[in-house]
């Protein structure tokens, strides 16, 4: 305990500044990853059956792909075709790329609950395909897919540790970790340190998430 206090007094201000650089990652990824795949998730629902195919194999691609193989291949080898993408944006793109997939899958899934005499009864009215999507399928669908959101959300969160496999100006909390295990004997400590921090901001999104859960079910 004494260690982890004298950690703190030496090292609190770039333990925040690191814990603020892991958020800013989550926050931009998720945000982006979320988008994309909405995007995703509407196109696949149009009647176009080549984009459709293109899409559910861009879904199962990065749905499957290890996130620091993605990494890698955009730092070290879209370089070679010419494509230079600064550190930063690209941690922010690897795990907005594996985001959005996932995203467009639990869209998918959440789709599938809505009611198929509800879409009927809509374009009875004369509403139109989008409309009918955005007003009646969509809302319905992400009520239900909020848990695994959460999920996505943490796992995220988690994932930007691989910030630490290349050289940002800054440092998130594993990359500082690094750096303390390699100047000082205090590794253990900083890694409990860092340990309760990715704990406490997962926690902190789970409950969000079953706050958020509960809110919607009183909505549907």
């Amino acid at each position: 305990m004494g260690s982890v206090v004298r950690l703190l007094a030496d090292h609190g201000p770039a333990f925040g500044e690191a814990l603020l650089l892991t958020w800013k990652l989550t926050v931009m990824s998720f945000v982006a990853g979320f988008a994309l795949g909405m995007v995703i998730t509407v196109a696949q629902l149009l009647p176009l059956r080549p984009l459709r195919f293109v899409l559910t194999g861009y879904v199962e691609v990065f749905r499957n792909i290890p996130s620091v193989a993605l990494l890698i291949f955009i730092v070290f080898a879209l370089p070679d075709l010419n494509v230079l993408i600064d550190y930063e944006p690209s941690v922010i793109l690897t795990l907005t790329l594996v985001g959005s997939a996932f995203t467009a899958d639990y869209l998918r899934t959440g789709i599938n609950t809505v009611d198929g005499g509800q879409v009927e009864a809509a374009r009875s009215l004369g509403m139109r395909p989008m409309v009918v999507i955005s007003s009646v399928v969509l809302p319905q669908a992400l009520r239900s897919v909020v848990q695994p959101m959460t999920s996505l959300l943490i796992a995220l969160m988690l994932s930007t540790s691989l910030a630490s496999q290349v050289p940002l100006p800054g440092r998130e909390l594993t990359a500082l970790v690094a750096k303390i295990a390699n100047d000082s004997a205090a590794g253990i400590s900083a890694f409990v340190v860092a340990a309760a921090m990715y704990l406490i901001s997962g926690l902190l999104i789970a409950w969000a998430g079953a706050a958020l859960e509960k809110k919607v079910r009183i909505l549907r």
